[in-house]
């Protein structure tokens, strides 16, 4: 059911190395751990997918396919799982990290107001940047951590009913 669900959703490793985000990784792409799903490999791309996701650069998809190569988990999941900061979530996931990382710094949180241009960015950003970077790598650790971790325990617990069904049927025929 697990490796079904998530074969549903995915691509196909042919469709995901056509991507422009991950073809610039060219022959690496051909590993076939990149695409199996098993639970060690879900499992490190749920982590890598969410921690990644609250990491405020404008490449999250090439850094969590970069990443995945390296820790050789699964691509797809990795990379599908940073479009949680999407632009219509960024805002409000941004700001709460800089709040986050404000408290946990013992800062007052500065109110500011967002302007979409370079001299905002350059006045302000010098302000915000170390609770914002904060915020957001204690936010993508913890969410991280939860997702591989939740992950984790519901494959395996699917696994074991599946085993016991299983077990419970071979019986029921003797």
């Amino acid at each position: 059911m697990a490796r079904k669900l998530f074969k549903r959703w995915l691509p196909t490793p042919e469709k995901m190395r056509e991507h422009p985000s991950v073809r610039v990784f060219g022959s690496l792409l051909h590993d076939p751990n990149l695409w199996h799903l098993n639970r060690r490999s879900v499992t490190v791309a749920f982590f890598l997918g969410l921690f990644i996701a609250f990491v405020p650069i404008p490449t999250q998809m090439l850094l969590a396919a970069l990443a995945a190569i390296i820790c050789r988990a699964n691509l797809p999941i990795s990379v599908m799982l940073v479009w949680i900061t999407n632009p219509v979530t960024m805002p409000a996931i941004f700001y709460f990290t800089y709040k986050l990382g404000a408290m946990v710094m013992g800062i007052p949180p500065n109110s500011f107001h967002f302007e979409l241009s370079w001299t905002w960015l350059a006045e302000e950003f010098t302000y915000l940047w170390r609770p914002l970077v904060l915020g957001c790598f204690l936010t993508g650790l913890l969410s991280g951590l939860v997702g591989a971790a939740s992950i984790h325990v519901l494959w395996r617990v699917h696994v074991v009913r599946r085993w016991r069904k299983r077990q419970e049927s071979r019986r029921n025929k003797l």
